[in-house]
């Protein structure tokens, strides 16, 4: 074999004191993977989310956020924003295109489903357009979204759900 199998990353609930880790993720992962889409002032405006960490930190908290664990550390992130958009999904670039943004894209599809919804949505910058429609998103619409001074482009797409869990749910006696 020319490549080694990497198992599968260990996913857990997000906890407070992972923020300085998740923001410096989420700003390697801007930084580095969005430059073919994304002008600097574009990338900077992004970035500048996660400057005040503690605001940063009340975002992640406030969703449903589940960190990938890889070797022990933080190497990605995703959350589920009410029961069904996927607020955000963002992964180290020194693991990008081994599974992690699947695997967190596939927990919350299960998580959304089991909330009962029958679609999930997100705002997929278009760095990750192409990852969202390998995963049966569709395209619904163009947006632009005002970032400091900076106009950022992003689709908003959405995957039908299986049905809802409480269809397997028996009957009270």
């Amino acid at each position: 074999m020319t490549s080694r199998a990497r198992p599968p990353a260990g996913l857990r609930p997000f906890l407070p004191d992972d923020t300085p880790l998740l923001a410096e993720i989420f700003r390697a992962s801007v930084g580095e993977l969005t430059s073919d889409d994304y002008t600097p002032a574009q990338q900077a405006a992004w970035i500048a989310a996660a400057d005040d960490e503690e605001a940063f930190a009340a975002r992640l908290a406030g969703e449903l956020t589940l960190v990938a664990i890889v070797d022990g550390a933080p190497v990605g992130f995703a959350a589920l924003k009410g029961a069904d958009a996927i607020d955000m999904l963002y992964v180290h670039p020194a693991v990008v295109r081994q599974g992690i943004g699947a695997q967190l894209c596939d927990a919350l599809e299960k998580l959304a489903a089991a909330r009962g919804t029958t679609k999930l949505i997100a705002d997929a910058s278009d760095s990750v357009l192409g990852f969202f429609e390998h995963r049966g998103f569709v395209p619904q619409r163009r947006n632009t979204v005002r970032r400091h001074d900076e106009w950022l482009a992003n689709t908003t797409v959405q995957k039908p759900l299986a049905a809802a869990q409480a269809s397997k749910q028996g009957s009270t006696p």
